[in-house]
């Protein structure tokens, strides 16, 4: 497009704006409307912007100006980001601005990985791996299983430009590498424009971008906010006395709405209820909330778990906003506080890097996170996203942020103040002895608690912006996507060399990157070229894709199950996955620990793979076990596809519910019972549990200890006292033992869905009889990605167990937990919001 052309978008664009922009987004988009590649470019660089900028100083302009001009042009556009919350707001803010455009709102799509909406817009929403995944395969008609590849997800001919948004979370060291990688890959002819907050670092980035990976950008950098803050350190109010002074008033006086945060749920709830006493509505906002509250009491939000208490405390204007929410509740808080029928959310930190909610306020009442033996300030960058939050451009003239000193400090001034109104050199016999009352009466602080103090709020304001840098090193799924894409090891050593990082830490990747395509390897989902040390050749048969089996004694063919003991009773434990009906029954003993099994083979000595240097890794079948996994470890995946077909039903839920990391404060509430009420099966016992006991890793008597009465009987008390281990602990521990270089995949044994569907399904019931309701959207979550997880295995089929059977109980289990989540909010249950990631 000639230089006029775009001129003429842009002012296109900018007469469709409600005002002038800010300085910061003007600068912006003249730079990435500029035509001609920037000084220095390589040929064919489009070129584009880095923006970072303060939270509240409207990014969100500068992104539509480069998706108008796609629309406009009849070209495509990408705008990424890092949440799919996020993503689905942005969708709905630019369908919004497409109508505001004249354009039609079906022209803007979203994509996340399990849903789409509009799917071949023009102007695509994705997570940050969608786009990624897309480059990735890039040109290619099929996967390398034949799957066709749609033609306009491999094509990016007609793409002009992709629009990062909280490029920030190039930072992350989980998924930061996916925007650095898509850096890497994205064409020279798309122009790229990057929105972050503010960073140190900007201009040595943009050299290394240029330096590594040919792309060169322009830079504008905002400082100053449009509406600026004022700090305000409250060290002799409580929460509930500032929040009603904050909220008193007419007008400007008032200083809500306010955004409140804590750094677990449970503050949240207890803050909320502190409030609920307090007179915070305005006049004119009680009527107007509780017309809203009515209705949706006639569409039963509130009923049951947490509903009535949320419904409680939001008829006083106070939300409630965490991860223990259920979706739904979370979206009516949204609603409400944009509505500005709510002056108070109290809310977890999560909020501050996600969703758009501003506030006239911002209030902390810690400074300090962690747990009591360990709480440290909370990181400069965390602390600026949630300052961010305060002041709205259309409504404030200036934000505030407030920080609360400890409630003991605040008791200890109070107190103070009381004994110095006697004087200390008073004469008076009374007033001398109440004051030596007072004095030896004086509350003070806890030993070994670490409070915070004025000094630290002023250090989070001025403290510098973190850097962008390269973190984390390559995940299973990603590297496992790579090499799909390339079987050659050198791309991957140079992805690596070229990394944003100390050079000790590259090479400390370089060794890691080794162990892992090794690891690969000795699964067969690989063969590296040349084989690792002292490894044997692979035969034809070894690479015909099937990856090896786990180690395992050599006790010969399983044993066959005892029905008397060892078969859950007909119509039990999850027998044909129907509601209720749980039975008991005593585990069948185990064997000797002595018996004849062989320990797995020990994993070489770190120097074992000293020089070695792989230069192909050619990708069996078996890989398209690993691709197939998203919401577990890759690697432990496989693994467990060599385990799930041989054990009971009830077993293989155990093993499924464990890769869902779920919050030690849940997890205690969903323990796995005893094996007495979840008998083990033929193949733990069999195998399992003598593997373990072969290779070391527990004794006979660590895996069935005696009951806690006879332990208590023999003087056992207290964290002397043994529980049995898990099944998921079992199969992670033989994963660790067996899988050299597999890494330490995350587990958590629950009986959550399992303990759910012997009760009959009522989700509420559950809620109740596990007193989880303040935690209730944990384990909603946790069902929406059970759910997505019987998906991912219904595509691989596990050793034991006939492929037909094995999809039809996928596909029955997800019909049912699919059923119970709609009972209870079907729109969560459309978008699958517990998806994960690379």
């Amino acid at each position: 497009m000639s230089d006029a052309a775009r001129g003429d978008t842009l002012l296109a664009y900018l007469d469709t704006l409600p005002h002038d922009p800010y300085p910061v987004q003007e600068a912006a988009l003249l730079r990435y409307f500029e035509d001609g590649p920037e000084t220095g470019a390589a040929p064919g660089d489009a070129g584009g912007v880095l923006v970072t900028a303060p939270t509240g100083m409207g990014k969100t302009l500068i992104a539509e100006g480069a998706l108008y001009e796609a629309l406009a042009t009849g070209r495509r556009a990408y705008y990424t980001t890092p949440l799919i919350a996020l993503t689905d707001q942005k969708h709905r803010e630019l369908g919004d601005a497409a109508e505001r455009w004249g354009f039609s709102r079906d022209r803007v799509g979203l994509v996340t990985g399990n849903r789409s909406v509009n799917p071949d817009a023009d102007v695509l929403v994705v997570v940050a791996e969608v786009l990624f995944n897309r480059l990735l395969h890039r040109g290619r008609e099929r996967d390398r299983w034949g799957n066709p590849i749609a033609l306009r997800d491999r094509r990016f001919d007609d793409v002009a430009a992709v629009v990062m948004d909280e490029f920030h979370s190039f930072n992350e060291p989980q998924r930061g590498i996916v925007w650095e990688l898509t850096l890497s890959l994205l064409p020279r002819h798309v122009r790229l424009m990057l929105l972050s907050a503010t960073v140190g670092n900007a201009a040595a980035f943009l050299a290394w971008l240029k330096k590594e990976h040919g792309r060169t950008l322009g830079l504008v950098q905002g400082h100053e906010r449009k509406v600026p803050l004022t700090y305000h350190w409250a060290g002799e109010k409580l929460l509930p006395e500032l929040l009603e002074a904050m909220c008193s008033g007419e007008g400007d006086e008032r200083r809500d709405p306010a955004l409140v945060f804590c750094f677990n749920r449970d503050l949240c709830w207890s803050n909320a209820e502190l409030l609920r006493a307090r007179d915070l509505l305005a006049d004119g906002q009680r009527d107007r909330l509780l017309a809203q509250l009515e209705a949706l009491d006639e569409a039963e939000t509130f009923k049951g778990g947490a509903g009535p208490k949320l419904r409680r405390v939001l008829a006083r204007g106070i939300g409630v906003h965490h991860a223990g929410l259920l979706p739904k509740h979370k979206r009516v808080v949204e609603a409400l506080f944009l509505e500005r029928l709510l002056p108070v959310v109290v809310c977890t930190e999560t909020l501050a890097a996600g969703l758009n909610l501003p506030a006239r306020s911002v209030v902390l009442p810690e400074l300090l996170k962690g747990p009591r033996d360990k709480r440290r300030l909370l990181p400069a960058a965390g602390a600026h996203q949630m300052f961010g939050r305060a002041g709205r451009p259309q409504f404030d003239r200036e934000g505030h942020v407030y920080a609360l000193a400890h409630e003991d400090d605040v008791k200890i001034a109070r107190y103070q103040k009381r004994i110095d109104e006697i004087p200390e050199d008073t004469k008076d016999p009374g007033l001398m002895k109440a004051r030596k009352k007072l004095v030896k009466k004086k509350p003070k602080r806890r030993d070994g608690f670490a409070y915070h103090e004025e000094a630290q709020f002023t250090k989070l304001q001025t403290a510098p912006p973190a850097d962008l840098v390269s973190k984390g090193g390559f995940p299973w799924r990603l590297l496992a996507f790579l090499l799909d894409a390339d079987f050659r090891v050198a791309p991957l050593r140079t992805q690596v060399d070229k990394r944003l990082m100390p050079d000790a830490d590259k090479r400390a990747e370089q060794v890691r990157l080794t162990r892992m395509l090794v690891a690969l390897h000795d699964r067969a989902y690989v063969d590296l070229i040349p084989p690792p040390p002292g490894s044997e050749p692979r035969t034809a048969d070894d690479s015909d894709g099937e990856p090896p089996r786990s180690a395992a004694p050599e006790l010969g063919s399983e044993p066959e199950p005892e029905p008397e003991e060892s078969t859950p009773a007909p119509g039990g434990l999850l027998a044909g996955l129907s509601l209720g009906g749980a039975a008991t029954g005593r585990a069948a003993a185990p064997p000797p620990s002595s018996g004849g099994g062989k320990a797995s083979a020990a994993a070489p000595k770190v120097d074992a793979l000293a020089g070695y240097d792989p230069q192909e890794a050619e990708p069996t079948d078996g890989l398209a076990e690993l691709l197939a996994f998203r919401a577990v470890h890759p690697l432990y995946g496989g693994f467990l596809l060599d385990h799930l077909g041989k054990l009971e039903k009830h077993e293989r839920l155990q093993a499924m519910e464990s890769v869902l990391e779920m919050p030690g404060s849940v997890a205690k509430k969903v323990r796995v019972p005893w094996p007495d009420e979840l008998p083990p099966g033929p193949h733990t016992l069999g195998v399992i549990d003598p593997s373990l006991v072969a290779g070391g890793t527990f004794s006979h008597d660590d895996l069935y200890p005696k009951p806690i009465e006879d332990q208590k009987d023999e003087g056992a008390s207290g964290s002397s006292l043994r529980f049995p281990v898990p099944l998921a602990d079992k199969l992670a521990a033989l994963y660790r033992q067996d899988v050299r270089y597999g890494g330490d995949p995350p587990t958590t044994a629950v009986w959550c869905a399992g303990r759910l569907i012997e009760d009959g399904g009522d989700f509420y019931t559950f809620i109740a009889n596990t007193d989880l309701a303040m935690q209730e959207g944990i384990v909603f979550k946790h069902l929406l990605r059970l759910i997505l997880l019987c998906g991912e295995l219904s595509a691989v089929t596990p050793v034991g167990v006939e492929e037909a059977d094995w999809k039809q109980e996928m596909e029955q289990l997800a019909d049912l937990l699919t059923g119970i989540v709609v009972e209870v909010d079907p729109q969560s249950a459309e978008t699958s919001e517990g998806v994960r990631y690379i």
